[in-house]
């Protein structure tokens, strides 16, 4: 089998090398992909954008690809989907409808609201004075979330007024998330501990893969800016299988329900940020897509049937098809470039990935990296994603900053608490 990964990040090098475990796969383009792509056996890097889809298109077709996977949520948003099965190209993802999931926050609220998902209470807003004046009635803690895409950056949990409105004159007065961001979703602060929940769907079966804890913020015990994600670990104690369950029954399935009412067919990736409370459940954000790093570790514990339900989303049918895990935890730890995510310097030399590769069972992911005359440098914020499996989460920990100690590149940071709440969690 040929398949096209469309995407250049941590997660794309994950599908690449998880799909290429597959032995019925002789054959793996990225487009663009990254340093680490280009060094996988069976890929090959296309320098195409991942939001080109005429030329992925004719590249599909000239290459008589079986399977293209979308990994990141621009091409999503749009209607890459739509484009490949008009052309009878079999893809792995929403389509554009189904992707708005993602792409509008409102949007995403009326769905859960109409389906009886559990939620924040929330307002949307146009314009900054109305917004401004419904913060200060509100008061803070509060949320503020960019309608449309925002590379992850676009929601600030505002513990104060002025940071609230901070984050209203960036969007609606700075711009930067630019025009398209014209609409934000304010939402009521809610109390508990975050976790990720993914699952692939066909539109009407649902199977769930593993819950995990992202780590947003750029500094350790969860200060700083937010980020695009600074490590993760699954499976996250907080959810447990019985959670794990009412999480596919309450929300998943009820999700998918609600848009095909609409006329929807969501197939591709069930992406929820969960709230966990005690025993309350509540959906944070949907995304359309795998997240990254969750995507690293999830993926990391997988032993078999990926591809099979990859294949089987992508035709409308996964009867049938199980994917199995091993029982084991998966941490990840980003290493990023000094300074994001807000300005940060790239070209530097990275040295030890492939000391770190040879430390049993870990797998560096390469993020934010390029090869120049046989070197790997870094070319984005986040840049490598260094991923350990173990027995159990603090072995994967302790793992995985193994593999971080093997590498060395100018200015690098990343977080040294990657892991905690799960250890606290579980009383250790």
């Amino acid at each position: 089998m040929k398949i096209l990964v469309i995407g250049s990040g941590g997660r794309e090098h994950a599908l690449v090398w998880k799909i290429a475990q597959d032995e019925r796969v002789n054959k793996i383009y990225a487009a663009p992909g990254n340093g680490g792509t280009a060094c996988e056996e069976k890929c090959e890097n296309i320098n195409m954008k991942a939001s080109d889809i005429k030329a992925l298109i004719s590249f599909a077709k000239e290459h008589n690809i079986d399977l293209t996977v979308v990994g990141p949520e621009d091409p999503l948003s749009l209607g890459i989907v739509d484009e490949f099965e008009k052309e009878g190209l079999l893809i792995f993802g929403p389509n554009k409808d189904a992707a708005q999931m993602e792409a509008s926050k409102a949007f995403a609220k009326d769905v859960m609201t109409k389906a009886g998902i559990a939620t924040a209470d929330y307002e949307k807003f146009n314009n900054y004075d109305d917004a401004v004046t419904y913060i200060r009635k509100k008061g803070a803690p509060i949320v503020v979330k960019a309608d449309g895409l925002a590379a992850g950056k676009g929601v600030t949990v505002a513990l104060s007024l002025e940071e609230a409105e901070n984050a209203l004159k960036e969007i609606f007065i700075d711009k930067i998330f630019g025009e398209a961001n014209s609409t934000i979703v304010i939402e009521d602060f809610m109390e508990g501990e975050e976790a990720t929940y993914l699952a692939i769907t066909d539109g009407e079966n649902v199977i769930p893969l593993s819950v995990s804890q992202d780590h947003k913020r750029v500094y350790d015990n969860d200060e700083g800016p937010n980020t695009g994600g600074m490590g993760a670990y699954t499976p996250a104690p907080v959810c447990n299988d019985e959670k794990l369950t009412r999480v596919t029954n309450e929300i998943a399935k009820p999700m998918i329900n609600e848009l095909k009412k609409r006329g929807i067919v969501y197939k591709g990736v069930i992406y929820a940020g969960l709230m966990i409370n005690g025993e309350s459940i509540k959906v944070v954000e949907f995304n359309a897509r795998f997240g990254d790093p969750e995507c690293q570790v999830v993926l990391s514990r997988i032993e078999s049937g990926f591809l099979d339900a990859l294949l089987g989303a992508a035709k409308g049918n996964l009867k049938g098809i199980n994917i199995i895990n091993k029982n084991m935890t998966a941490t990840c730890v980003i290493m990023i470039s000094g300074g994001y995510p807000k300005e940060y310097k790239t070209g530097y030399e990275i040295t030890g990935i492939d000391e770190a590769n040879k430390l049993e069972n870990i797998k560096v992911f390469h993020a934010g990296t390029k090869t120049e005359n046989n070197n790997i440098l870094t070319s984005g914020g986040r840049v490598l994603c260094i991923t350990a499996v173990d027995k159990d989460l603090l072995s994967s920990i302790k793992k995985a900053y193994d593999g971080v100690s093997k590498i060395t590149f100018k200015d690098m940071a990343y977080r040294k608490d990657i892991g905690k709440k799960g250890l606290k969690n579980l009383g250790e």
